[in-house]
């Protein structure tokens, strides 16, 4: 294919690189078929690492790491300015083979790119504003102040509903603050991590670098848990599951690695009486539908005041109606498929449960039979309380559930075990104030009049409870790729010591 070619992808590719351009050549770990998610077809394959190509690959990455914490941070901002400009070359390509290989639809999958690229010119700022502090000592004629250093080798597990962007929000960062990065992306999302991959390895060696930036495909069995168990790696930064995120951060833990854990959502939207219609409807169609519900921050809850309960359940049916679902390259496609066979069976076995616990079905809740992964996206009369409820499913299912009092609404929307994205629709200015303030949404991300989805770069991104805690891209997320080091000089004559302690000898 055309894309394929432009990003240098094979029918047949191997899965480890050092940064410096060479790919290993081992064969004998087993192949991984990517799949199209819109037909089932095969796209090209893969040939997975061993845990030899692993600590060969962390080796050098620690040897670059040496020599790149050396480099003034404004020298590393360029190189990730570079490969800013790179992605934007890249963009419709890499773009088309996002929705190719995940069957988000080629807007989000532009969309997703675009991120990159902004992380990119977030980065790059940044790199001239790695500040630390100055504070007065109680020592006279002392200057006592805080540095920040970078860690090492990061390493990078990303998830298939964002196959690219993860990695750059957290590669860029880590770049520019002394660090190396070593990126196992998802085995469902093989090709767009070895396309950028093959775009690190032009960039850097335009620059004269080798392995600032790494990758290696694996088994999560095999190059996951090695990685997650390896004194090598300071710090883990892994989206997924909250299952597979409590393993990773018990065996981190374990060692004293740092984490950054960005897992699951079960995000909602509450809308009072005041709400405007036709800005929730779109919000929560989007939130809903857009990547088919795999994202983190899909909306999977409206909490919608009982009074208005019939007229959004009304809209929304009409606007479900028209979603068109198909091809997610295709020109007007709104909804692509599941990422395989087994999303289907999760969504499936929801919808089964959903009607063992009464649910009322008010669209969709059907597989769509034929070639590739698709179903309906569904809209649920449901209760908080039901587990099914309480579970994140990746699918795009919706519950409403109706209120009638705010401090009933807040209570119903923190009443999950995750907290990742929320939002209020409201022209209410207190009832706004109370969604926001400490008694209001207990998630990391909490908005007013628009959606739980699409976060920008330029804001901390991560979540509290059983979302992990975990903060990454703006803000001041750029900390946590650094170690904290807290200096005294005593320039002057004697040895006064702190609290005015005396010690004579």
């Amino acid at each position: 294919m055309d894309i394929l070619k432009q990003l240098g992808i094979k029918d047949e590719n191997h899965g480890a690189c050092s940064g410096s351009g060479q790919w290993n050549r081992t064969t004998d770990s087993g192949k991984l078929d990517s799949i199209n998610p819109a037909t089932g077809e095969r796209i090209a394959s893969v040939y997975q690492c061993s845990k030899d190509d692993y600590h060969e690959l962390v080796k050098k990455s620690n040897v670059a790491f040496k020599d790149w914490r050396k480099v003034p941070a404004p020298i590393r901002g360029e190189l990730v300015r570079q490969m800013g400009e790179a992605l934007r070359e890249k963009k419709d390509a890499l773009g088309s083979l996002v929705s190719m290989e995940m069957g988000k639809i080629k807007q989000e999958g532009d969309g997703e790119v675009q991120e990159m690229i902004d992380i990119a010119d977030f980065a790059v700022g940044q790199s001239r504003m790695l500040y630390g502090k100055t504070m007065h000592s109680e020592r006279p004629d002392h200057r006592m102040y805080e540095q920040w250093h970078p860690l090492g080798s990061i390493g990078v597990i990303s998830a298939f509903n964002f196959p690219v962007a993860v990695w750059a929000w957290n590669a860029f960062i880590a770049a520019i603050a002394g660090d190396t990065t070593i990126w196992k992306p998802s085995s469902s999302a093989p090709l767009t991590g070895i396309a950028i991959q093959n775009i690190c390895n032009d960039v850097m060696e335009r620059n004269g670098y080798t392995g600032i930036f790494s990758i290696i495909v694996g088994k999560g069995s095999v190059i996951g848990e090695t990685l997650i168990n390896d004194k090598n790696i300071p710090m883990v930064s892994f989206t997924g599951s909250t299952a597979m995120g409590r393993h990773v951060s018990e065996m981190v833990a374990k060692r004293f690695g740092k984490t950054i854990l960005e897992l699951g959502g079960n995000n909602a939207i509450i809308a009072d009486e005041t709400a405007d219609m036709d800005m929730l409807v779109p919000a929560v169609v989007f939130g809903a539908v857009g990547t088919a519900g795999q994202r983190c921050t899909s909306t999977r809850r409206v909490i919608i005041h009982e009074s208005r309960y019939e007229e959004l359940t009304k809209r929304l049916v009409s606007a479900y109606a028209q979603v068109k679902i198909g091809d997610p390259l295709d020109e007007g496609t709104l909804m692509g498929p599941l990422v395989d066979a087994g999303a289907v069976e999760v969504y499936k076995n929801a919808m089964k449960v959903i009607a063992e616990v009464g649910g009322e079905v008010l669209y969709g809740g059907n597989v769509i039979e034929g070639e590739g992964y698709y179903v309906e996206p569904t809209i649920v009369k449901a209760k908080n309380e039901w587990q099914i409820v309480q579970d994140e499913t990746f699918a795009p299912i919706l519950y409403i559930i109706p209120y009638k009092t705010l401090d009933e609404a807040i209570e119903i929307h923190n009443a999950v075990p995750q907290g990742l994205s929320s939002a209020m629709f409201t022209l209410n200015v207190r009832h706004a104030e109370q969604f926001l303030s400490a008694r209001g949404s207990d998630c990391g991300i909490a908005n007013i009049n628009i959606g739980t989805s699409g976060a920008e770069i330029g804001g901390a991104f991560g979540g509290e409870k059983e979302t992990g805690g975990g903060r990454e891209s703006g803000s001041d997320a750029w900390k946590q790729y650094m170690r904290r080091q807290t200096n005294t000089i005593n320039w002057s004559n004697e040895l006064p010591l702190a609290q005015g302690i005396k010690f004579d000898i």
